[in-house]
């Protein structure tokens, strides 16, 4: 008889439920994802969401493969000596080996009134509740959005283009991850759209009040409406559960995404720190990383090594508004090019990349081992350039 192995994921985002479905290329493993909400979150889309323009939820029937047990409920701890995880409502749920994909969250504000006046934009739930606070503002009143990363540029677009009042404050550099050309072209957009765009030196918050912007030169922006979306965290159930992590709480990893303290233990999608070198936090990095952490798992219970990390990247798509989008391309290291792709043509990449996402997953439930990541990046030889000492835990 084969013995039955349990393996647990905790999350149920894009690199959860990729690494759940992969797993079940073995016979004999019983997979139990465990995940706070009862349906699939389709982060990317929550601007989307917020704005009015688009859902972002998917049935977890059409994502997770069949057979997988879904425990709605929120993991509060991990005992790694009983092979155990606690559970918000009680109980434990045992395992012979654990994906931690926790994913990420809007970081908590540190700017006076933020935590209390502005709205975060990081899960469903903040989504849902800025959609509800737009509803009964007037939309003439004025918008402001904090941040000016994907989120940010993002969010900006869409609410301009239903005709909000918009401005977007920075904190420095409009689209950091952009090449000048993209860069400008994204200006374009968002100016195109009404959108107030505060960049430079002195467009950091300093404050924020229940109708108005601080910056920290004194100017103060009227704002009815304000949506924080600078920087990510994550949750800290590895820390609070004693297990390795870096500052911002990642969980430590060796370059199989095997923990530093547990061969049983994996991590993988944003809350994963592969040799305190973690990949950009991104639905594009989430899902190689699930596959990567599956295939960690399998190759184990084959009595095979498993690979090291060959992840690479092809750019950012940056969506504004539906009708237009940026598309920054990249070398598979992540590095971006000078040219970029913009207008109409973008956003039908964009759309389809959203798209694609959900498909792949779709697609794994249904045929595990069908799911293709884009390699390369050279990412072992830099390692090594910087770091020639990396143990591997067996």
């Amino acid at each position: 008889m084969t013995e039955n192995i349990e393996v647990v994921v905790i999350g149920g985002g894009y690199a959860g439920v990729m690494a759940a479905n992969r797993l079940r290329m073995r016979e004999g493993l019983s997979v139990t994802v465990i995940n706070p909400r009862p349906r699939f979150v389709e982060r990317i889309r929550l601007h989307q969401l917020a704005a009015g323009s688009g859902a972002a939820v998917a049935e977890y029937d059409e994502v997770l493969g069949q057979g997988i047990r879904l425990i709605v409920d929120e993991a509060v701890e991990i005992d790694a000596v009983r092979r155990s995880v606690a559970l918000r409502s009680g109980g434990n749920v045992a395992y012979d080996y654990l994906i931690y994909a926790v994913g990420s969250h809007g970081a908590a504000p540190t700017v006076p009134g933020a935590a209390e006046y502005a709205y975060a934009l990081a899960e469903f739930e903040q989504a849902e509740r800025l959609r509800e606070a737009l509803a009964v503002t007037d939309p003439a009143a004025p918008v402001t959005v904090v941040g000016a990363g994907p989120t940010g540029i993002e969010t900006a677009a869409e609410l301009a283009e239903a005709g909000r009042t918009v401005t977007l404050v920075c904190g420095g550099l409009l689209g950091p991850y952009l090449r000048t050309p993209a860069r400008r072209s994204v200006a374009r957009r968002l100016t195109g759209l009404g959108v107030t765009i505060v960049d430079g030196p002195h467009a950091k918050v300093a404050a924020v009040t229940a109708h108005t912007v601080v910056l920290g030169d004194g100017r103060e922006l009227p704002s009815a409406i304000t949506v924080w979306t600078a920087g990510f965290g994550v949750p800290d159930l590895a820390t609070r559960s004693g297990l390795s992590t870096d500052a911002l709480g990642r969980l430590r990893t060796d370059e199989t995404l095997t923990s530093i303290d547990d061969p049983r233990i994996l991590a993988t999608g944003d809350a994963a720190a592969p040799t305190d070198h973690p990949l950009r936090m991104s639905c594009q990095a989430a899902i190689p990383l699930g596959v990567h952490a599956a295939d960690t798992v399998l190759s184990r219970l084959a009595d095979a090594e498993p690979p090291l990390l060959n992840i690479g990247f092809v750019g950012q798509c940056i969506s504004l508004g539906r009708r237009a989008a940026t598309v920054q391309p990249s070398r598979l290291d992540d590095t971006p090019m000078r040219f970029y792709l913009g207008g109409r043509p973008a956003a039908s990449i964009k759309e389809a990349v959203c798209k694609s996402t959900v498909w792949s997953l779709r697609r794994e439930a249904r045929r595990p081992g069908s799911a293709f990541t884009t390699k390369g990046g050279k990412r072992q030889q830099r390692l090594a350039a910087t770091n020639p000492v990396a143990p591997l835990v067996k």
